[in-house]
């Protein structure tokens, strides 16, 4: 996969997660801050702006994601989001290609680094009831081809966050609900979700 490729990809999920805006403000605002729709808009703008800068390889230019995001003000999205991109420019090459053993080694550095930082497990009812299960998946693919990877990946966000409905929330202020929070699911796991179906389209 060349850099155009994945950034193609990545522009995709920001576009993903930007038409979800009112739906991810409507999920949070029941338990939640109501904010994170629009902090969520926030960094998918931020990311694929920064995509779009053509210096660089593909560790440049997550780099740059990396760096837009963490600029950024509001929402403890924010520092998750800036901590999982810049655990993937870390493992990301300096040039402008990238197979998928690199596409697998750049997913399990990036959760390696967002886990070290968040803490939750899956059934907590957080962003990492997709982004674990999305990348288990990328970890698991045995082909040779990106886009079956990456399709994996989507159908295992996609269904880590559809099982958070049946969690209780352990983090934030929705955690302070308690059971009420059973049936709705977690908005970070749901922008997370539509950031890897976003990620699917080529």
């Amino acid at each position: 996969m060349t850099k155009a490729e994945l950034a193609a990809r990545l522009k995709h999920a920001c576009a993903a997660v930007l038409s979800a805006e009112a739906e991810l403000t409507e999920i949070d605002s029941r338990f939640g801050d109501a904010d994170h729709g629009l902090t969520m808009a926030k960094i998918a703008k931020a990311i694929s702006g920064a995509v779009d800068q053509p210096e660089g390889g593909i560790r440049s230019m997550l780099d740059g994601a990396a760096t837009a995001v963490m600029a950024l003000n509001g929402g403890s999205a924010v520092p998750l989001w800036n901590t999982w991109l810049d655990g993937m420019q870390e493992e990301a090459p300096e040039g402008d290609e990238i197979d998928v053993a690199g596409l697998q080694a750049l997913f399990a550095r990036a959760l390696e680094e967002l886990d070290g930082m968040s803490g939750a497990k899956v059934g907590d009812k957080t962003m990492m009831d997709a982004v674990i299960p999305a990348s288990q998946a990328i970890a698991a693919y045995q082909g040779e081809e990106a886009e079956e990877l990456f399709a994996a990946a989507a159908q295992a966000a996609a269904q880590g966050a559809e099982n958070s409905k049946q969690f209780v929330s352990k983090f934030g202020r929705a955690k302070s609900y308690g059971e009420k929070t059973i049936g709705t699911p977690d908005a970070g796991a749901m922008s997370m979700s539509y950031f890897f179906q976003g990620l699917a389209q080529a």
